[in-house]
């Protein structure tokens, strides 16, 4: 029945779809013959790809057109080649450009309070040349494997645990993976507001007052607001404060990026953002900042012949390049403060 539908579906929409053999075919960067696709089929194998289910057969035929409708956008993006980087089908295919928001923000309009941004325990941290050409510490053992927030706007939380696993991992030799949970459930008194939104730096707040996070093992992530457990765990990595790097200055972020990963906002509710799937943003964000991420390093991409980036998100290794986007650096985009808002904001905890 449901193939039926489908079919009539694709008719009305598209046109009628010929034979095709090849599965999952969505993955593909660019399509030349998209009226010969099967789209029920690549529908079929995206679904098993990304483990979606739908409670009813209307929500799954609704979603299966705006799966069709985002499909057909990004194959025409990438067809124009007018960017140094490619879009591609991945989680929140089946989502409209507001369910995407929505889904990452938690509900609200953004999953970080930059307006709370508080210099409490921190310290201005000056411009000076940059110590490294380039840095990736995602290839030097002292970065977690990417991790996903789901539909909980707790990607201020996944900044801040990032930021704090790799700096007491460089300082101390020993990398743990600390509760996201804990601090969307516990930090509320320092400003933060669970899956509805926080900030880095109060998280740092938090976890300088509690003497560290439990583990991620122990206090594992549920995706949802929850009640404070953390006197039932060991707290690990201890922090003595945290330190705000100068804003809008390509140099400071990349002096502090050469000793540690770093803590940033950026814009990420675009359509280069949803649908990112490799290459060098250099486009299509703005800066109203609206997501928590970790820098990890920056370098050159001689293909694009841009500076970039290196950005670890919190949206799973489905998701851009193994979960990693990679921003463009000094390329002229947005002004000071960097394409996607990233010179904005930078933090890092101090260990």
């Amino acid at each position: 029945m449901k193939s039926v539908v489908f079919s009539a579906l694709i008719a009305a929409a598209f046109g009628s779809a010929g034979h095709f053999s090849v599965e999952n075919r969505w993955k593909q960067p660019v399509i030349n013959n998209w009226e010969d696709v099967d789209h029920v089929k690549a529908f079929r194998g995206w679904k098993e790809t990304f483990g979606k289910t739908y409670a009813t057969l209307e929500e799954e035929s609704t979603r299966f057109l705006t799966f069709l409708s985002n499909w057909r956008k990004i194959n025409e993006f990438n067809t124009k080649m007018e960017h140094s980087y490619v879009l591609g089908m991945n989680q929140f295919s089946d989502m409209t450009t507001e369910q995407f928001r929505q889904y990452i923000h938690g509900n609200q309009d953004s999953c970080v309070k930059a307006s709370e941004r508080k210099v409490i325990s921190g310290k201005s941290d000056g411009s000076v040349d940059a110590p490294c050409s380039s840095m990736d510490w995602s290839q030097k053992g002292v970065v977690t494997p990417v991790k996903n927030q789901g539909g909980c706007g707790s990607c201020w939380a996944f900044s801040a645990t990032g930021s704090v696993e790799s700096s007491y991992a460089i300082a101390h030799g020993q990398l743990n993976s600390l509760s996201e949970q804990q601090l969307v459930d516990c930090s509320g008194g320092y400003g933060n507001a669970g899956c509805n939104g926080g900030w880095m730096d109060s998280a740092f707040q938090y976890i300088q007052a509690t003497g560290g996070l439990a583990l991620e093992s122990q206090y594992t992530y549920t995706a949802t607001d929850g009640t404070c457990r953390a006197s039932s765990y060991s707290m690990y990595d201890k922090i003595t404060g945290y330190t705000d790097v100068s804003a809008d200055n390509s140099d400071a972020l990349a002096t502090a990026v050469c000793s540690r990963p770093v803590s940033v906002a950026i814009e990420a509710d675009q359509t280069a953002f949803q649908f990112y799937s490799g290459g060098v943003i250099d486009g299509g964000c703005g800066t109203s900042l609206d997501h928590g991420v970790l820098v990890v390093g920056f370098g050159f991409d001689s293909s694009s012949n841009l500076n970039y980036w290196k950005v670890k998100n919190s949206w799973g290794t489905g998701w851009g390049e193994q979960g990693y986007v990679r921003i463009c650096k000094d390329c002229n985009q947005n002004g000071a403060a960097g394409e996607c808002g990233i010179l904005s904001a930078p933090s890092y905890p101090n260990t």
